[in-house]
């Protein structure tokens, strides 16, 4: 009797623990996939929309723009919860309009709390500016991207975490583990790698 109210216990804290963990995992793995969708909507404005020309959007190597992926987790940290919440009636169908606004808002903010942040450590931000575009805020933030923005959350909420989570689901610990862990290192290494050459070279 002894050994199992002294087992039990730790069973429930290791299994807690693991959840825990691949819970963290599970939401590296949605941060990467996100920064990558962002790559490759950026890369399709260029090439296709703009025509432009093909160039590496961001300031990494790899192709993937961690912005994006900071975006899709505050929206789902943000409004995961209450998008789900039963809601009676009309306001059921008010909800995805205030869903639009909001992922609107929250990323607006980022994109402008980033131009700062990019602009006090290595003088510039490394995107389009919005100068030319009718309204606009110091060319660091502009109504027709926060419009796209909007749009794109609502995209990432309905129909691309729902993909997302099952193919997270579907990977056992062990393969779940080993993917984020690599993801993890290379993009630590081209992170220090961006560090390297705008510091010391």
């Amino acid at each position: 009797m002894g050994y199992h109210s002294v087992y039990r216990p730790a069973v429930g804290r290791l299994s807690r623990r693991k959840s825990t963990a691949r819970k963290v995992q599970e939401y590296f793995l949605y941060f990467v996939l996100y920064c990558v969708v962002g790559w490759l909507y950026e890369v399709f404005l260029e090439v296709v929309v703009y025509r432009w020309g093909f160039s590496n959007r961001g300031i990494l190597w790899g192709p993937y723009l961690p912005i994006y992926g900071i975006g899709a987790l505050t929206f789902l940290f943000c409004f995961r919860r209450w998008m789900h919440k039963p809601c009676p009636g009309w306001k059921r169908w008010l909800r995805p309009l205030l869903l639009f606004l909001g992922c609107m808002a929250v990323a607006t903010a980022i994109e402008l709390a980033a131009t700062y942040l990019m602009e006090f450590t290595v003088g510039s931000w490394p995107w389009q500016t919005y100068v030319n575009y009718d309204i606009h805020f110091q060319g660091r933030i502009a109504l027709s991207p926060s419009i796209r923005f909007g749009l794109g959350g609502l995209f990432f909420l309905y129909v691309l975490q729902p993909l997302f989570e099952k193919l997270a689901a579907a990977l056992p610990d062990r393969a779940l583990r080993l993917i984020t862990t690599v993801l993890a290192a290379v993009m630590a290494v081209d992170y220090v790698a961006y560090l390297f050459r705008t510091f010391w070279l």
